[in-house]
């Protein structure tokens, strides 16, 4: 089969710095074709995955993101590109929109994105005539009317993961600086518990700055420290290294796809039992759910009843790229 994959012009594929779409398109088109498919991803000139590749612009627009200009351009040359692949599998906002003007190409498409009131009216749209992939059944709760084709959980690669013992003995902050992400949150439960915290996040966009310079930066110390948005050789062994992930979200995560980093690299994560934190962690065997950051803390004391060959064993099971897609293609 004949798999055209379109990636969000964002981000390169795979990202070098923050980029969970990215990561996990990357999966699936390396996945798509060690299973013998004939796979061709448009993306950015700056990506490198290893599959026949094709795009319009040269790098990723990730300072203009979510502007309308650069993704039309760059849906416009996709289509053009996969017209006649077998299946084309569109990781993009409009694509599937713009899609139409193809009645004769099958599509199918991800969302990747929380389904609040644009997103919801934007796919309505969409499942009028292409199939929509959820990553998550809590992604999908809130849109029960919505007609959702199937729901499949990331996967990803523990080779790809160093396997850590935790020896650098601090908690680990990973993501974007966002309320809803909780980094203040990741701040208070290391004080209270008394152990060192590293944050390694993205932050780009002027509420992000706000949000950190309000919330986060007073609270610095020589234990409590800010590294930025880290490569990914470095991200690698800071995942590694923690004794645990803090995910203390207070939002419908529709995935949180650093909870499978970590726990591939043996690190067990302690988040919030909002939005998927349930469908990925599994109580007291690959980190703990816990309600409050009090519970949090608690919970920073019994790390040690966590094997952490059990979290590694997760990913090279059910949280793997062949999993992935196998689901994909059945």
């Amino acid at each position: 089969m004949r798999i055209g994959i379109i990636a969000p012009p964002w981000a390169p594929v795979p990202p070098a710095l923050y980029g969970g779409i990215e990561l996990i398109v990357d999966r699936l088109a390396t996945g798509f074709q060690a299973a013998g498919h004939d796979v061709l991803l448009f993306t950015t000139g700056d990506s490198t995955c290893p599959v026949p590749r094709q795009w319009v612009l040269p790098e990723a627009e990730g300072e203009r993101i979510g502007v309308v200009v650069p993704e039309m351009r760059h849906l416009i040359h996709a289509y053009e590109a996969v017209r006649d692949c077998d299946i084309v599998h569109d990781h993009s906002v409009a694509g599937p929109l713009y899609a139409g003007r193809f009645p004769d190409l099958r599509v199918v498409t991800t969302i990747h994105g929380e389904f609040n009131d644009e997103m919801t009216d934007i796919y309505t749209e969409i499942a009028r005539t292409v199939p929509i992939i959820a990553i998550s059944h809590a992604q999908r709760r809130p849109v029960p009317q919505l007609p959702i084709a199937r729901v499949i959980h990331h996967g990803i690669d523990a080779s790809d993961f160093p396997f850590g013992t935790g020896a650098g003995g601090y908690c680990l902050y990973l993501g974007r600086m966002a309320p809803g992400k909780g980094a203040h949150r990741a701040v208070a439960v290391a004080r209270k518990a008394g152990m060192a915290l590293l944050m390694a996040a993205k932050m780009r966009e002027p509420w992000e700055r706000e949000y950190f310079e309000t919330q986060v930066e007073p609270h610095l110390t020589d234990e409590i420290r800010y590294l930025g948005e880290v490569p990914h050789e470095q991200k690698l062994e800071l995942l590694a290294g923690a004794a645990a992930l803090l995910f203390p979200i207070r939002w419908n995560e529709p995935v949180g796809l650093v909870m499978l980093e970590a726990i591939a690299c043996g690190t067990p994560v302690l988040a919030f039992p909002e939005g998927a934190a349930p469908e990925v962690v599994e109580d007291g065997k690959t980190g703990f759910l816990c309600h409050d950051e009090a519970a949090m803390v608690e919970a920073l004391g019994r790390l040690g009843t966590i094997d952490r060959r059990t979290c590694r064993a997760a990913v090279e099971g059910y949280f793997s790229t062949q999993r992935m897609v196998r689901e994909h293609m059945t």
